[in-house]
């Protein structure tokens, strides 16, 4: 069958066991090799058939999985394979086939950037939201889902792919009613032996990333969260009666 597997964020540990398990175990592994860490890929068998994606096309991944069907595949995607993972595509070309396949989750690029940036992407009375989202490049977004629509919510953004977009996204910030000065930040390769954080405020945005030559394979984090002000959480506050705690 074949096995959806969420790399991580891209430290080498910080996939999950089970994932580990099913690398080890596989006949054949397809990688995004544009994205995923190469060192997961030490795990697995000496014989196992190793097919890097960035060079593929749909029908020639979807060629392997047709071709083996007696074979244990992993599909490595890179995170988690439910965020921008173009998986949906996969498993229709599957249910069509009838191949057996199951999906196994990954730490999100978003779970490592908030670990490296030490944050809380929800503070009472400053974000109970997280808006996931990235800027319209080659690919359209719907409509009434632009980085602009969504800046008026206020809520903690975590920008995908748009690195390469920052001028395009730091004007979509400011005309959908983000203040200049809201503090935000850009980690580039999160949890990689190689990552890189930089921070500074949405009007500065652009030049921030420019001057620190981020181009892609980062994450853009805005909002109030990454200051200081905010309330304590009810959770422990020892005035507030919980159903473990009067």
């Amino acid at each position: 069958m074949v096995h959806f597997v969420g790399a991580g964020s891209g430290a080498p540990d910080l996939i999950t066991l089970r994932g580990d398990r099913l690398l080890r175990n596989a006949d054949i592994v397809i990688y995004a090799g544009s994205l995923v860490n190469k060192e997961l890929l030490s795990v697995c068998r000496k014989d196992c058939a190793l097919y890097d994606s960035a060079y593929m096309t749909l029908e020639e991944i979807a060629c392997i999985y047709r071709n083996n069907r007696d074979k244990d595949i992993v599909r490595l995607h890179t995170g988690d394979p439910s965020i921008f993972g173009a998986v949906k595509e996969q498993m229709d070309i599957l249910e069509r086939e009838g191949i057996d396949y199951d999906c196994c989750p990954g730490v999100s690029s978003l779970c490592g950037a908030a670990a490296s940036l030490k944050v809380e992407y929800t503070l009472p009375s400053v974000s109970q939201s997280v808006i996931i989202t990235r800027a319209e490049g080659r690919t359209a977004v719907p409509l009434g889902q632009s980085i602009k629509d969504y800046a008026g919510h206020n809520a903690t953004m975590v920008i995908f792919l748009s690195a390469a977009l920052s001028e395009r996204v730091q004007e979509e910030l400011i005309d959908g009613g983000i203040d200049r000065d809201t503090p935000c930040a850009a980690v580039y390769k999160a949890t990689w032996r190689d990552e890189r954080i930089v921070r500074g405020r949405v009007g500065e945005l652009h030049s921030m990333l420019n001057e620190n030559g981020i181009t892609k394979t980062a994450l853009i984090i805005v909002g109030n969260v990454l200051g200081s002000d905010y309330e304590l959480s009810k959770l422990y506050d020892s005035s507030f009666r919980t159903e473990f705690r009067r």
